[in-house]
Formats: C-alpha cells, sequence, structure tokens
C-alpha cells in the first residue's frame, strides 16, 4: 500500500483513470464487434454504419491515448477492407 501522501494520490488517480479508460477501450470494442457481426451476416447497410461508428470511437480512444493511434489505425483498415469486399 502507499505511504506517502503523493503515493497515496497517485493511487486514487490511477484508480479513476482505469475506469474511465475501461469504459471507453470496452466501448470501442463493442463497436468493432458490431462491424465484425454485420459482416459475418453479410449485412452491407448494417455494416457500413457501423464501420462509421467504428471508425469515429477508435479515433476518439486513440486521441485519448487509451488505445494506441497505430492499432486504432490497423483496427479501422482491416474493418473498411472487410466492408468493402463485402459489397463486391
Amino acid at each position: 500500500m502507499a505511504n506517502s501522501k503523493q503515493s497515496i494520490k497517485r493511487a486514487k488517480q490511477n484508480d479513476a483513470r482505469y475506469v474511465l479508460k475501461h469504459a471507453q477501450r470496452s466501448k470501442a470494442r463493442t463497436a468493432v464487434k458490431a462491424v465484425k457481426n454485420a459482416i459475418t451476416a453479410k449485412d452491407t447497410e448494417t455494416a457500413k454504419k457501423a464501420l462509421i461508428q467504428a471508425e469515429k470511437l477508435l479515433d476518439s480512444t486513440a486521441s485519448k491515448k487509451v488505445i494506441h493511434k497505430n492499432k486504432a489505425a490497423r483496427l479501422k483498415s482491416r474493418l473498411s477492407k472487410a466492408v468493402k469486399s463485402l459489397s463486391v
């Protein structure tokens, strides 16, 4: 357990930050799953709409440093590629 005032405050900040980041990461994962589910169901319109939402969430989480910017870019690229192949 933390001993100094500084380390006690730091522990509290870390706990609060974890809760926020965990919720944001969870939302992003859910959005990605929605796109993947639409792709497996071969539902082009739903997949396109879900992709737009997922891209927004991934950009948002990357800018807040919840996930790495390259991971967000990689996920967006793979999802958009899958959606494009679905419509062809």
